[in-house]
């Protein structure tokens, strides 16, 4: 496909002797369609050519060699150079892709790149609630796009079975496991049985004292420990597999905390021989005031680890592993210091620079219910499971009201209940703190995935009632010169780089925004241009831009985690 940003930029790089590298960073898309598609800013060239940039514009613009059949005219609007692509062009490079390529957008960008991504990552023995739906539900959606873009990608569940809560745990059990059947009810008796040891440290400090020394000895391997251990470790994998097949998504890695316990004594032998780790009121700390950051801790004044050593263990173990050139560590802003700390320490492992690199905190906000945090240990949670079945039985609510007559509700009203939990989870910046709100996620009109799904359903309608796809080399491209169609040749023509985009900030919203837009371009194309006509040129070249629409709306959906049904 040709590459009209390229293309803009190879010739005003003739024109001006500036590399073309450095003139495609500059160029971009103006906001406003009517400023064209391509707009050169000429003020960021002043400083080299020391010109006004409204002069410079002149001045390339006179110089410019440029195919008229790949941009049809340029003009200068202030110190801007703006460029508009030739339409015929650009749906004959478009849908010719799209008829040509099974997968659109696809891409090799990453091939012979590896990039790890440590996601999800729910505690053994505690319910799986909606503050990891984030972690799990963007670390997902990341995993998917890498992947397409030819990422070798490595999708890690660093499962929290390791810590002072086992001890807790194991405590609670050796008093009152009799009192409750956790084989039948896993999740629902451990949390019941944290709840209330968790309470009991809080009144007496022996007992916590306790459950500190049940953790080492769950680390020196004691018998008795690791079995509770690994029961309570095998009951939560089940009920977390439940989870997971809802929402699509897979790992290529189970290895939690506890996988690195043996890993490390090295961690901390490299620290002790470099001379970096240090006594601090008998602990062993990395000292951190040239960073301005408290130290980063190691061993504990008990003498157990701390999850800085067990994330520096993965870190050398991971380097070793996967060869790595990213290793994403999707975990909320609650832990950016954490991992400021991790990440400083890792410099001191004698691992490559590449590795130091590649390692991102990709941090996010808070998924707070309307009365606000949530906490396992004050047992107000809401359980993942619970809510995605709920998003299920009130999608199949709406839909009874909707279209009573419609068959196969129970698999719609699935992937419309899930597809609308995952993109309230992905359409706004990771950053952002949400409020969980069934009557927004839900809506079938605003900018959600239920409408970006009725969209998809309203193109195979159409398809349906034109009773075929037609043949690309039918196709008048002339007869799509109208600006709605435009509109929608340009958002697919941009797929692969939103795509891009995506993983260079690693913010899946870029993508989640992308599918609203193209979704209400195509409500405006469909409102103003009778689709199903006599004309059966103008009929095939509207229903073969309806068919790329729907392609890359499934397309899209899918990278997200979204499921498309055919009917709503």
């Amino acid at each position: 496909m040709i590459n009209f940003k390229t293309e803009i930029a190879n010739a005003i790089s003739k024109a001006t002797n500036i590399e073309q590298k450095e003139i495609k960073s500059y160029i971009e898309v103006p906001k406003e369609a009517a400023n064209g598609d391509y707009a050169l800013p000429c003020f960021k060239l002043a400083k080299v050519l020391k010109k006004a940039p409204q002069a410079i514009a002149t001045e390339i613009k006179e110089k410019i060699e440029i195919d008229t059949n790949i941009i049809q005219k340029i003009e200068i609007v202030g110190g801007y150079l703006n460029f508009y692509i030739n339409q015929n062009t650009l749906a004959k490079e478009v849908l010719k892709q799209i008829a040509q390529e099974k997968d659109y957008g696809k891409s090799t960008i990453g091939n012979g790149k590896t990039v790890v991504i440590d996601y999800s990552s729910p505690n053994i023995a505690k319910p799986f609630h909606i503050g990891h739906l984030r972690s799990t539900v963007i670390g997902g959606a990341l995993y998917k796009i890498y992947k397409y873009l030819g990422y070798n990608t490595i999708g890690i569940n660093h499962l929290g079975d390791y810590g002072t809560q086992f001890g807790k745990m194991i405590e609670g059990y050796k008093l009152w496991g009799s009192e409750y059947n956790i084989d039948e009810n896993p999740i629902d008796q451990l949390t019941q049985i944290y709840v209330r040891i968790n309470n009991l440290c809080k009144e007496d400090e022996a007992v916590l004292e306790r459950c500190r020394n049940n953790f080492k000895k769950l680390e020196e391997g004691d018998p008795y420990c690791t079995e509770l251990w690994n029961k309570f470790k095998t009951l939560s994998l089940q009920e977390f597999q439940k989870i997971y097949d809802l929402l699509d998504i897979k790992f290529d890695s189970l290895n939690g905390e506890a996988f690195y316990s043996d890993k490390m004594p090295e961690v901390i032998e490299i620290l002790e021989k470099q001379g970096k780790l240090v006594d601090s009121e008998g602990a062993k700390v990395v000292q951190m005031q040239d960073e301005n950051m408290p130290p980063c801790i190691i061993i504990k004044s008990n003498g157990s680890t701390t999850y800085a050593t067990r994330d520096l263990a993965a870190i050398l173990y991971r380097t070793r592993t996967y060869n790595f050139d990213k290793a994403l560590y999707l975990v909320s802003y609650e832990q950016t210091l954490h991992f400021k700390q991790v990440f400083e320490t890792a410099k001191y492992l004698g691992i490559d620079e590449k590795y130091l690199k590649g390692l991102e905190h990709v941090a996010f906000g808070m998924l707070l219910l309307k009365t606000g945090k949530m906490s396992t240990r004050e047992g107000n949670v809401i359980k993942l499971e619970e809510l995605l079945n709920e998003a299920i039985q009130r999608a199949q609510k709406i839909i009874d009201e909707k279209n009573p007559n419609l068959e196969n509700k129970e698999e719609i009203a699935k992937k419309v209940g899930i597809g609308a939990v995952i993109y309230n989870d992905l359409a706004n910046s990771r950053i952002k703190d949400e409020i969980f709100d069934w009557d927004e996620i839900l809506n079938f009109q605003g900018e959600t995935g239920p409408y970006i799904q009725y969209t998809y359903v309203r193109t195979k309608s159409v398809i349906e009632k034109a009773g075929n796809i037609p043949n690309i080399d039918s196709i008048d491209v002339a007869i799509l010169e109208d600006e709605e169609s435009k509109q929608i040749l340009k958002l697919i023509y941009n797929f692969e780089d939103i795509l891009v985009q995506v993983t260079e900030k690693n913010e899946p919203s870029i993508l989640s925004r992308y599918l609203i837009d193209l979704s209400k371009a195509f409500s405006t194309f469909y409102n103003n241009s009778k689709i199903i006509v006599e004309d059966q040129k103008i009929q095939d070249a509207r229903v073969y831009l309806t068919y790329a629409v729907g392609k890359i709306l499934k397309t899209g959906a899918n990278l997200l985690g979204i499921k498309m049904p055919d009917k709503m």
